[in-house]
This record gives structure tokens, C-alpha cells and sequence, in this order.
């Protein structure tokens, strides 16, 4: 009997496709044959598979260079109780499996995988992990409101926009500027850091504030918090200024 070996991921597409793409055909195809997967075995498999090919070696290095991505980001997993060679699915890795769209989740949970600024850990990060994008995108931009108006030493009436207008006001013709900006920067780059701040405000925070916003967008909920981390930093860099 001739046995007719399936490659767990077409040659061509091993050969074209960066190592994140390949890896995740590849989870798919380890999906499809059930809990337990043998690197040996998934390896020895498309050996045969290739054996026709004319660059096999080169296309079981970029397999095991996929087997391997899948590992690093926790897609596959040791078994408790059975010898090294053997791995399982994750639960994200089952997940992401069944569900291709889950990439965008997957990937945006890995740009937030870093430490963020202290006073975003603990609410931002809890909601975001538990899919309430919008309270942890607000959450955030309440975090850097807060940071503004302390590191300011601005009165609790000012709020979102208004606020960051007063704590990084332009300093202009010889008056002294607001408590944030940074007086050795020329004119434009004053008026520039204004508008970010106050822009984030207006777009980010004060919408939440007043209507339901809608973040579908996984993505798009962890750069917010990263551009809110960003802000805490610069407003860490103006507090250093003022001492």
C-alpha cells in the first residue's frame, strides 16, 4: 500500500508567506488532527510530503521556523504527563483555529503585551482583556485628563479639551506659557502639543462621555491605549521639566 502524504502547508505558500502566516495555516492543519501533535511526526510528515521538491531542506527549516512561532506565542503548549516531543493546542490557539478573525484579537492583545504605564494597569487592562473596549479606551483617556490636571495643578472645573488647552497653553509674546509646555520649545512644536492633547481629548474621551461608542476594532482599542500611554509619558517629562 502507497501512502500519499499531505504537506501540512502547500510548498508555494511556505515559500512566499512570512513565518506569522505560515505558522497560522500551519495551526490550522494541527487543529484538524486532534489534542495531541508530534513535532517528529509533523516534520517526518512533510518530509515525505516534499520529498519531490527540490529545496525540501529550506522548506522544513521555515515549518520548523512556523512550529516555532507557534510555541513563542503560546498557540502551542507542553503536555503535562507525556514526553517532550509532544504539544496541544492552547485554549488561544484553539480558539484562533476555529475562529480566523480572531488574528486581530490575537494581535491586538500582543501589542498591549508590554508593561503600560502604571495608571493604566489594573482598570484599562482588566476591561480591555474582558472585551469592554470602550470603558478601557475611556478609562485611559480619563487616566491622562487626571495626570494633566494634577501634574497642572488645574481646578477639578476644567475638563477634556478646555483642560489640556490650559495645561500646555502656548507661551506668546512674552507671556508665560501653561504649566505643562515646554517654554524651551519654539512656537510651533508649543501649539503642536496643545492640539495633541486637546485632539485626543476630543476624539477619544469626551464622545465615550456623552453617547455609546461602538470599538469593534480590537486593534484600534489597543492603540488608543497605547497613544493614552504615550501622553502619560510625555506628561511624566513635563512634571520632570517643572522640577
Amino acid at each position: 500500500m502507497t501512502f500519499t502524504y499531505v504537506p501540512p502547508v502547500p510548498a508555494e505558500q511556505i515559500r512566499q508567506l512570512p513565518t506569522r502566516n505560515v505558522a497560522l495555516l500551519l495551526l490550522e492543519h494541527l487543529a484538524s488532527g486532534g489534542d495531541l501533535q508530534q513535532y517528529g511526526g509533523t516534520m517526518g510528515g512533510a518530509r515525505q510530503a516534499f520529498h519531490d521538491e527540490p529545496d525540501v531542506d529550506v522548506l522544513l527549516a521555515r515549518l520548523s521556523d512556523a512550529w516555532s512561532w507557534l510555541e513563542a506565542h503560546a498557540l502551542l503548549s507542553r503536555v503535562h504527563g507525556q514526553s517532550e516531543n509532544f504539544r496541544r493546542l492552547s485554549r488561544e490557539g484553539r480558539e484562533l483555529a476555529k475562529d480566523p478573525q480572531g488574528i486581530a484579537r490575537f494581535e491586538a492583545r500582543q501589542r498591549l503585551s508590554g508593561a503600560l504605564h502604571p495608571a493604566l494597569e489594573g482598570t484599562v487592562r482588566t476591561n480591555y482583556d474582558l472585551g469592554d473596549f470602550e470603558t478601557a479606551c475611556f478609562a485611559a483617556m480619563k487616566a491622562v485628563e487626571v495626570a494633566v490636571r494634577d501634574a497642572a495643578g488645574l481646578d477639578n472645573s476644567l475638563v477634556g479639551v478646555k483642560l489640556m488647552r490650559a495645561a500646555f497653553l502656548p507661551a506668546q509674546n512674552g507671556k508665560v506659557g501653561g504649566a505643562l509646555t515646554d517654554e524651551g520649545a519654539e512656537g510651533g512644536e508649543q501649539d503642536a502639543a496643545s492640539a495633541l492633547f486637546a485632539g485626543a481629548m476630543g476624539v477619544y474621551k469626551n464622545p465615550a462621555s456623552h453617547r455609546t461608542v461602538d470599538f469593534e476594532d480590537p486593534i484600534e482599542a489597543a492603540e488608543i491605549i497605547q497613544f493614552a500611554d504615550l501622553l502619560l509619558r510625555r506628561v511624566e517629562r513635563a512634571r520632570r521639566r517643572q522640577n
